[in-house]
């Protein structure tokens, strides 16, 4: 596979740590996988079966992602929703581009079960809130989930 290319650049992007893990440098529990997108389990979870979802192609931005592939882009979220809320049993899975952390396109889908899992300061009633990292998933954690939804992408 050819290494991933800076979309406006077009030179490979050896530093992002997303196109490292797309070009197989770095090991990732791959759920999903075509010539255009990869969906991974984040290593940090909000609720078990986080999935981040990126293209291979390399745009820092969601918004710089030309308009047919973020539709497609969409679609698999919308069939990695589907697994989800199957597997996990709960009515929603929320889908968002954050792009806080990494400058590498991802969206996180993640199984909702409390209103907290996902949402804004805007909602919240306490000024003096504190974050910190999610803890690490275990390996076991992570095959166990990944094994579940590749299962059920291939029953859609």
């Amino acid at each position: 596979m050819p290494p991933h290319l800076n979309s406006e650049e077009e030179t490979p992007t050896n530093s992002c740590l997303f196109c490292a893990i797309a070009n197989r440098n770095i090991p990732a529990h791959i759920v999903y996988e075509d010539h255009e997108f990869m969906a991974f389990l984040d290593i940090s979870p909000i609720r078990p079966g986080h999935v981040q979802l990126i293209p291979r192609m390399h745009y820092a931005y969601f918004d710089d992602l030309p308009s047919d592939l973020a539709a497609r882009m969409m679609q698999l979220g919308q069939r990695l929703a589907k697994a989800m809320k199957s597997i996990h049993k709960v009515e929603r899975a929320g889908f968002v581009f954050t792009g806080s952390d990494i400058a590498h396109v991802h969206a996180h889908l993640v199984p909702l079960i409390g209103h907290a899992d996902i949402t804004s300061t805007a909602y919240i009633e306490q000024t003096d809130l504190r974050f910190v990292d999610a803890p690490r998933a275990s390996r076991d954690e992570l095959i166990r989930q990944a094994e579940l939804l590749k299962n059920a992408l291939v029953v859609q």
